[in-house]
């Protein structure tokens, strides 16, 4: 089991929410924000996982209020907002810190020292593929869209390379 498969985050209702359950399957992880001007990015981060979930894909929503404070909800206000919003029917983990001394391990392996893209998330919707071995296979910012062609063109490649 990788590193990454081996973290358990807390979902926003409160349960354990064990990364292994994406082993074998291709995920995005995704730091959120409710209050970002990027939050209308939840829309396409549905239509992905409802695109590609049959595949072995899937959303990881991380919410963050580091960038701006444009996360300040409970865990129950963020789950509420992105459900009755957006329908959000992708795992969501209760926020973490992203960046600096007090990033969650998660964060450490996916953007840490000795990653494969390493550096300090700039801001909310930044987005990470990882393939069913927990590797880190792209990067995209903030400002890539869920429905870019980019990222759209990593996904279908990495869906591809397991059905193999």
């Amino acid at each position: 089991m990788s590193a990454l498969h081996g973290l358990t985050l807390v979902a926003l209702d409160g349960a354990e929410l064990p990364l292994a359950q994406f082993a074998g399957g291709l995920l995005l992880i995704v730091n959120v924000a409710s209050e970002c001007g990027l939050t209308p990015q939840y829309a396409g981060l549905q239509a992905l996982h409802e695109r590609y979930q049959a595949q072995g894909f899937s959303v990881l929503g991380v919410p963050c209020n580091q960038f701006g404070k444009q996360e300040p909800g409970t865990a129950a206000q963020i789950r509420d907002f992105c459900v009755e919003r957006f329908g959000v029917t992708f795992p969501l983990a209760e926020k973490l810190q992203v960046n600096g001394a007090g990033n969650h391990p998660l964060y450490r392996l996916l953007a840490g020292e000795g990653a494969e893209f390493p550096g300090e998330i700039a801001w909310n919707f930044e987005k990470f593929l990882l393939d069913g071995e927990g590797r880190v296979l792209a990067r995209f910012s903030s400002r890539t869209e869920p429905d870019d062609p980019v990222l759209l063109q990593a996904i279908e490649e990495a869906l591809a390379g397991q059905a193999r």
